[in-house]
């Protein structure tokens, strides 16, 4: 029974207060785990009357009694702790060490009246233990008096000591709203008579053990504690203690409420770090806390909150005894704590929830692009998942507080618009260049084929075109950006676009022919296509005329771009510049005082349509004419090698002198036919070697330089001994065979090859074509 009470010094004889030891007491009763269900028990009395005698018997404790053998002296040294036994609820029971002691000497009242100040500060109950005899009277009484004294009944000794119990209420200075409060309102005075020990000791202990009844539930109500009030909860008993002495060993006043107030706070806190530390390593928190990390974790608000309300719930538990508002108000900074560490987690679980509803979006934005307009999809999209994001951070919510996610939710819609944006805008790029590229096709080619036939009439050809396909182009872009519902300002510019788009494929084409413009000049045909034959009959000095006049005209159409219907002078000015001055009684421009092509633009043209400016048309003009004399001698020089090529008789003096000369040897042929045979002989051989050998086919070139005659005779001597053999032996055939016919035998003489077919050589230089009518030569230049 020793063992169980676990007695303890809490106080030394020095005053010093054993810290350590009462924390190791507590653990080994676990007076922690009581709450309010504990109560505490002292005893103050004289030296040596017995205290520690009666806690014995009384809790069963063990406390150190008086050696009768060793006389009265000090037993109990300061303030003793121990467990009482068997005694429900748990009761601490503290022994005080004994008043009016001579050890002290002078020096006792003042530990005296500390531990008396002490014990009615923590205890429930408070034993004062007194001799009978001493009763009524301000010293001891005498032993002689004690036999009487013990036979006085207890009934008449109560109303004396009561009397002077309220004597020493009435005398106490009382604070001024507690003068006419009664003695009862702070303290229940009992009396109990014990008989002496010494002389009685089994009725002693008879009495003692009835009165051990009495604090069994000492502090339910009717016991004897059973109306206290401001009870320390038992986990703050030993801060309480130490607080309580550690102010009366300062001599301070004492403010008892202040004090459990205090009390509360300090252990309040404890528990509520303890929850903290607890929180931190929970295992359930862990893994919530590690998987938030990297991912959306379903259920958030619902796990958490049950978590932070389990941990609330303990420090309910174990601070519900403490002072309600130092509880109350520690609860709060305990669920901020934990709330603080809890928030990271719940702005990671938010950010997640907004990257996979931004996600998801994207992907079914694309889908329904497909299905529905763009500012339809767009719209339903955009409302669908922000309410899904309302539903995720419904779920993310905890209950224990109410975070606003509106933040999260603006940038969740900022992503939303900017991708909503990007998309547009790519749409949009697309949309406008598949009609750029549709007006392109549909102007590229017809405008350059236009510009390759320059007339008067290009131009506002090219005009109309562009107008017809440009609104075209516009209306069904037009059409097709209904469904972005897009501002009037914004569509009006993508229209514009077009438009301007139109007009730059028409520009960029007539920049690229007019950078071609020489060649066309010089690229000049019949009205067939056909490179022209020069037959002899042609004017080639008008011809020339009108080709270059065609090629003036092509220039004036190529400098500048007329888009719009401004006139201008351009044409007028090339004419009377450039093709007007071969006119006779104009005088040579190197000597006229103006001249209207010295400018880098052009009258009544802005600069960012001139293509070619005067002083290059000058420029061109002056290459072209160069380039195009050499083309016009061949065609005269050809047009003469034509005419005596085709011209085979010879000169009428030469017919008469022939014919009077002649006449002696026409008379012989005459006379002798002979000779009229041979003479058809040597014509028919030497038809067969022209045909044979192509002559014509081989000069057709003419005989007019050595370039063009040398070719011919170096073909000529390859082919004549092969055309030697063919003969003989078409010869030698026919005399195996009967005659045929004359006609047969003339076909049969034909080439095989058609070579006396007329050949075209190509545009860039003049050519002399053989034929059965004579040699014809060809030039480029046209009517």
């Amino acid at each position: 029974m020793g063992d169980a009470c676990f007695s303890t010094q809490l106080i030394d004889g020095d005053g010093v207060f054993n810290v350590s030891g009462l924390d190791n007491f507590m653990k080994e009763v676990k007076l922690g785990e009581c709450g309010l269900s504990y109560a505490v028990v002292s005893i103050m009395g004289p030296q040596s009357s017995g205290k520690s005698t009666l806690l014995n018997h009384l809790f069963g404790t063990n406390f150190r009694e008086m050696d009768a053998f060793k006389g009265r002296s000090q037993t109990t040294k300061g303030i003793w702790l121990a467990k009482a036994h068997n005694i429900e609820p748990c009761t601490i029971v503290m022994d005080l060490e004994g008043t009016d002691g001579r050890e002290r000497g002078e020096d006792d009242t003042a530990f005296e009246k500390q531990s008396a100040l002490f014990a009615l500060a923590v205890s429930d109950i408070v034993l004062i233990n007194m001799w009978c005899h001493d009763i009524g009277r301000e010293q001891a009484a005498n032993k002689p008096l004690l036999k009487t004294v013990f036979q006085t009944p207890l009934e008449n000794l109560e109303p004396i000591l009561r009397e002077d119990i309220q004597k020493i209420w009435d005398a106490v200075p009382k604070p001024h709203a507690h003068k006419e409060t009664p003695l009862s309102e702070f303290f229940n005075v009992e009396v109990v008579a014990l008989s002496s020990y010494e002389e009685k000791e089994e009725l002693f202990k008879e009495q003692v053990s009835h009165l051990r009844d009495r604090f069994q539930h000492s502090i339910a109500p009717g016991g004897l504690a059973g109306d206290r009030r401001g009870v320390v909860p038992a986990s703050g008993f030993s801060f309480s203690s130490q607080q309580f002495w550690k102010v009366i060993k300062e001599n301070k006043d004492l403010d008892l409420p202040a004090h459990k107030v205090m009390v509360a706070t300090v252990r309040c806190e404890e528990i509520g770090n303890e929850k903290v530390a607890t929180f931190t390593a929970d295992e359930g928190w862990q893994q919530i806390e590690e998987v938030v990390q990297h991912d959306y974790v379903p259920g958030f608000g619902k796990k958490l909150s049950s978590l932070l309300d389990r941990y609330l719930s303990e420090y309910d538990m174990e601070a519900i005894y403490f002072d309600e508002g130092v509880r109350a108000s520690k609860r709060q900074q305990l669920e901020s704590k934990l709330l603080q560490l809890v928030n990271p987690a719940y702005q990671s679980v938010l950010g997640h929830l907004r990257t996979r509803t931004l996600d998801a979006f994207k992907e079914s934005f694309d889908k329904a692009l497909a299905k529905e307009g763009f500012a339809i999809a767009a719209h339903n999209c955009t409302q669908a998942f922000l309410e899904k994001f309302d539903k995720g951070s419904e779920d993310a919510t905890i209950q224990q507080v109410k975070w606003d996610s509106s933040k999260i939710k603006d940038k969740l819609k900022r992503d939303i618009e900017a991708h909503v944006a990007s998309v547009r805008a790519s749409k949009l790029s697309e949309l406008c260049a598949k009609y750029e590229a549709q007006l392109t096709k549909a102007l590229a080619e017809p405008v350059e084929a236009l510009l390759d036939s320059a007339s008067e009439d290009t131009w506002p050809a090219i005009r109309k075109l562009l107008q017809r396909e440009t609104k075209a182009a516009i209306s069904g872009l037009e059409s097709s950006l209904a469904a972005f519902e897009l501002d009037e300002a914004t569509e009006k510019e993508l229209l514009g676009k077009l438009e301007n788009h139109g007009r730059s494929v028409v520009e960029s084409k007539a920049k690229e022919e007019a950078g071609r413009v020489l060649i066309r000049m010089k690229d000049s045909r019949d009205a067939d296509s056909m490179p022209r034959v020069w037959t002899g009959k042609e004017d080639i000095k008008a011809i020339t005329k009108t080709a270059r006049s065609a090629s003036m005209k092509l220039l004036s159409q190529l400098a500048a771009i007329r888009l719009d219907e401004d006139g201008d002078s351009i044409e007028n000015t090339l004419s009377l510049a450039l093709v007007d001055t071969t006119r006779p009684g104009t005088t040579d421009r190197s000597i006229q005082s103006f001249d209207p092509l010295a400018s880098s633009s052009w009258e009544r043209v802005p600069e960012e349509k001139t293509l070619i400016t005067p002083v290059q048309c000058k420029s061109l003009w002056r290459q072209f004419k160069a380039e195009t004399e050499y083309t016009v001698t061949q065609a005269i020089a050809a047009q003469e090698a034509n005419k005596r090529n085709n011209n085979w008789l010879p000169p009428p003096w030469a017919l008469a002198a022939m014919a009077v000369l002649g006449f002696n040897e026409f008379m012989t042929l005459l006379r002798n036919p002979l000779y009229l045979a041979v003479i058809f002989v040597v014509f028919l051989v030497g038809k067969a070697f022209w045909v044979q050998l192509d002559v014509a086919n081989e000069f057709q070139n003419g005989f007019v330089s050595v370039q063009s005659t040398l070719p011919a005779l170096l073909s000529l001597s390859t082919k004549f001994v092969p055309t030697i053999m063919n003969i003989l032996k078409r010869l030698a055939d026919e005399g195996h065979r009967p005659a045929a016919p004359e006609r047969q035998r003339e076909m049969e003489l034909q080439p095989t090859n058609g070579s006396s077919q007329s050949n075209v050589t190509s545009a860039g230089s003049s050519s002399v074509t053989a034929s059965e009518i004579g040699p014809e030569y060809s030039s480029p230049m046209t009517k």
